[in-house]
């Protein structure tokens, strides 16, 4: 499949994730309306990624997600060539889908633009008092919770993916876990596992006068590649050397 059309798959799957999961967040809580709460922010957040994988993943492999890059690099199922263009289109996907949805919440009757900030978009954050995160958790919790979280999220990619797993269920054992993510760190970091996603909010909060949750984004980008780097090398030492083989038959295939 040619670059530009994997890298277009990225950059939509991407955005529907942050549309969905984000917008979710925003759009749908007591902040905007009567409120899903985190258990449907967490649901809408695996149906993004399941949904957006059966959509697109058979073009571009369905990262939408640098950390997933990354940890499937890490496991030798990825080229490196790739990296730097893939994690581009994620992070303008994640970009363009929080300028949509803050087009959208600015659109409501009685909001003002400070309000929106406030609530941050879903950015995430760590710390008390951080809109970031709702617990108020510190930044070793945060740490911790995405490191571990993403290096678990990345073993049941890759395990999903692998040709010996059942074929036809990645998509769904791939977007459960992403929500069990999300109802156990909400709370912590308002969820990450994601530098996409936690950037394109990030961006329209500064943009818009707050500047905590692009002081704070550091996090969301070395936490999650941290477990998706140690989660790739780990599942390559792991697993036997069939997926490997593969993943270089379709890297030789696409050049």
């Amino acid at each position: 499949m040619p670059l530009s059309k994997r890298l277009t798959a990225e950059f939509l799957g991407t955005l529907w994730l942050v549309l969905g999961g984000c917008g979710s967040a925003v759009l749908a809580t007591d902040y905007l309306s009567k409120g899903i709460g985190y258990a449907g922010i967490s649901l809408a957040f695996g149906l993004t990624v399941l949904t957006a994988a059966y959509a697109l993943g058979h073009v571009s492999g369905g990262h939408f997600n640098p950390a997933v890059s990354i940890g499937l690099w890490a496991s030798k199922r990825f080229p490196a060539g790739d990296l730097a263009p893939y994690i581009i289109a994620q992070v303008l996907g994640a970009i363009a889908a929080a300028g949509i949805i803050y087009l959208i919440a600015s659109g409501k009757a009685g909001i003002t633009n400070a309000q929106i900030v406030a609530n941050g978009l879903a950015a995430n954050g760590f710390g008390e008092g951080s809109t970031g995160s709702p617990g108020g958790y510190s930044a070793l919790a945060a740490f911790v919770a995405e490191v571990v979280m993403t290096f678990f999220f990345l073993i049941v990619i890759l395990g999903a993916t692998s040709k010996r797993a059942p074929a036809g269920f990645a998509p769904l054992a791939i977007g459960l876990c992403l929500t069990l993510i999300h109802l156990v760190t909400i709370p912590v970091t308002n969820t990450s596992v994601n530098p996409a996603r936690s950037t394109g909010p990030a961006i329209f909060v500064a943009i818009n006068g707050g500047s905590w949750a692009i002081e704070q984004l550091w996090m969301f980008w070395v936490a999650p590649i941290l477990g998706a780097l140690l989660a790739g090398f780990f599942y390559a030492w792991f697993s036997n050397d069939e997926d490997v083989a593969d993943a270089k038959q379709v890297e030789a295939a696409a050049e």
